[in-house]
């Protein structure tokens, strides 16, 4: 049985933590209740992922995620026939299983599967919701909390890794960017049990780094990577030494531009 919509205002403590910065949750909810699917555009690290989480939990349902990359195929994501104890079997994939059971189906980075596996979305997207599985002959129909969530970083766009309009146009879209400052804080703090005083100085630092994006830098810090230096920081680690490694390292192989993030590390904490 769904849970009312009561229910579902106020987290439990098992839910993963996720800091709501608009009415992206209401809206998760109102797109699950209809049955329509869903497309999250963001820059990486900036909580696409938790969020998800964190909804499939408050609903109540199953979760299951795929990470996309240029070799993923439709297959699987739907299943295949294995040799299991001297027979073949058909074994369902994380798409199939998540229509059998009414789950939640979450492709991460979604442009960079092969283009197959959009085809096969295509079908679920539209009043139809239905998955064929051509192998075993089946027509499965998508009960009504069946979801399908999908997600991309714009940054990374080009003309050979994008969605087409056809398909970007079968899903109900959010837009999702670093937290404001004041509320990017309270999660590092939150995530990692450093104290504010000193995540503001991280957020503030991260907030002038990401003023090169585009320039220097092809990404700007991420969210997760706040988490990960206060979380060095909160276990000993000298706070230069643990920006060095989540702050610095991680943006750039570039000896200059580490250099100038170097600087701007040492101007803010000396």
């Amino acid at each position: 049985m769904p849970r009312s919509a009561e229910a579902l205002a106020t987290p439990s403590r098992d839910t993963p933590y996720y800091e709501p910065v608009g009415g992206e949750c209401r809206l998760f909810e109102h797109a699950h209740q209809h049955g329509l699917p869903l497309l999250l555009k963001g820059p990486t690290g900036c909580g696409k992922t938790r969020f998800v989480s964190h909804m499939a939990t408050r609903l109540g349902r199953p979760l299951y995620t795929v990470a996309c990359h240029d070799d993923l195929t439709a297959a699987d994501l739907t299943g295949r026939y294995l040799l299991q104890g001297g027979e073949t079997r058909w074994v369902d994939g994380p798409l199939t299983r998540a229509v059998r059971e009414g789950g939640i189906c979450y492709l991460d980075e979604v442009v960079e599967a092969r283009k197959d596996v959009t085809v096969v979305l295509h079908p679920l997207t539209d009043d139809r919701r239905v998955l064929p599985l051509e192998r075993t002959g089946e027509l499965l129909q998508a009960p009504k909390d069946f979801m399908l969530v999908v997600s991309y970083n714009p940054g990374y766009q080009n003309i050979l890794k994008t969605l087409k309009p056809s398909t970007r146009q079968r899903f109900m879209a959010l837009s999702f960017d670093f937290p404001p400052p004041e509320t990017e804080v309270a999660i590092v703090s939150r995530e990692s049990g450093l104290d504010r005083d000193r995540c503001l100085a991280l957020v503030n630092l991260a907030v002038r780094l990401r003023a090169l994006k585009g320039q220097d830098l092809e990404e700007g810090v991420s969210t997760r990577l706040l988490v990960y230096c206060a979380s060095l920081i909160r276990s000993g680690v000298p706070i230069l030494e643990a920006a060095h490694c989540t702050l610095v390292e991680p943006l750039s192989d570039d000896e200059d531009v580490k250099a100038g993030l170097a600087e701007a590390v040492h101007a803010t904490f000396g």
